[in-house]
Parts: structure tokens; C-alpha cells; sequence
């Protein structure tokens, strides 16, 4: 049975533009625009976005070049580069990650 609740951008696909969803997307190609999702955008090793992203939760194995801004949260794995600022309430960087930019975590009176 197929999961039509998920997309897979496969490792030879190239996708030029905007992406925006309701679902979950697993990118293992290249992404370059920007990507607005409700759910959880998943960057496998062979992955690269070169967008602004915004989405709910953010898993990085490969890389993204852009910002990226979360509703939930962002992880970085030990695979994991990020060239741009990191804008969620949640963010896991792993150790042997690599990271350039500014993490804003929210308003530090924010209720938890």
C-alpha cells in the first residue's frame, strides 16, 4: 500500500521553484526555491535545498543553504550542514553537525 501521505523527491530529481504542501517531503535530490510545508520536511544525506524554508519540523542529514524557520522544531544529525539562520522553538544539533549562521529560539518569557 503507498503512503500518499508522504512525497519522496528522489536522489536524480532537481526541483527548480516554490514547493508548499500538506504533507510530509523527503528530499534525497536537489531542491532550489523555497519550501512551505504544514508537516515535517526531511533532508536525507544525498539531500541539498538551496531555499528558505518553512515548515513544522525540519530533520537535516544533508545539506540546506537558506534559512530555515520551524513551527516545532529543527535537528540537525551528524551528517547534517546548515548555511543560514535557525528559527524555531526546538533545535537538536548533534555533534559532528556543521552550522553557520544565528538560532533564534523565541521569546525567552514564553511560557513552557
Amino acid at each position: 500500500m503507498v503512503d500518499t501521505t508522504s512525497t519522496v523527491i528522489g536522489e536524480s530529481i532537481l526541483v527548480s521553484g516554490n514547493l508548499e504542501g500538506d504533507e510530509d517531503l523527503t528530499v534525497l535530490g536537489r531542491v532550489h526555491g523555497n519550501v512551505t510545508l504544514t508537516k515535517t520536511l526531511v533532508i536525507e544525506e544525498s539531500g541539498i535545498v538551496k531555499a528558505d524554508v518553512d515548515v513544522r519540523n525540519c530533520i537535516v542529514s544533508g545539506v540546506v543553504v537558506g534559512n530555515v524557520t520551524a513551527s516545532d522544531s529543527v535537528e540537525l544529525t551528524e551528517q547534517g550542514r546548515v548555511v543560514g539562520d535557525i528559527r524555531a522553538p526546538r533545535v537538536i544539533i548533534v555533534d559532528g553537525a556543521r552550522f553557520r549562521g544565528t538560532i533564534d529560539m523565541g521569546d525567552l518569557e514564553a511560557e513552557r
